[in-house]
């Protein structure tokens, strides 16, 4: 019961951060959505930070996770499809940000274990991405693969904000047309 309500705390957070971003939820917030006191939240996670590190540590597992091995079944191109895909589904389907793209802007800003947490997830994703690039013949050393994979960390996280402000998801479409170009 006790992994459970944490869960649910730790969902509705998420939703809430990938909406406003770390300043925009409380705890008070929290436990209005998934009807429990306020200081059960505490109970479950005593500081905002221990929520916010908890939460980015999911939040890294699960998008990692969900991309699958990077040396595993594909071409290069379905697998950075498959990348494209898991953030064109949050941004059209779940209408939701990327949660460590919304902590990157405010990294200044965040405590300094989820600010961490927020770099791990851009690492993993450059990684993973560098790791993928290793089997396509344009991307001959490190440093191209290096290059090719934050050049599209970046288009993919600004895409998310231009069609957020303009209120247009044709301009995540438009800006992703050819996600390695």
């Amino acid at each position: 019961m006790r992994a459970q309500k944490a869960e649910e705390i730790l969902d509705a957070a998420e939703k809430l951060a990938r909406s406003g971003g770390y300043g925009g939820f409380s705890f008070r917030d929290l436990a209005r959505g998934v009807g429990i006191k306020s200081a059960s939240v505490h109970y479950h996670f005593p500081t905002k930070e221990d929520l916010g590190i908890a939460m980015t540590q999911r939040y890294n597992e699960r998008f990692i996770h969900g991309l699958g091995d990077p040396r595993g079944e594909g071409t290069v191109d379905e697998k950075i499809a498959r990348y494209v895909n898991a953030f064109r589904t949050s941004m059209i389907e779940d209408r939701l940000m990327c949660l460590c793209g919304l902590f990157g802007a405010e990294v200044t800003s965040l405590p300094g274990n989820v600010a961490e947490e927020t770099r791990v997830f851009f690492e993993r994703n450059r990684d993973w991405l560098m790791a993928v690039l290793a089997d396509d013949t344009r991307f001959a050393d490190d440093d191209a693969r290096e290059r090719a994979a934050l050049t599209l960390i970046a288009k993919l996280q600004g895409a998310m904000i231009m069609a957020r402000t303009m209120i247009d998801v044709g301009v995540f479409e438009t800006i992703l047309e050819d996600p390695l170009g």
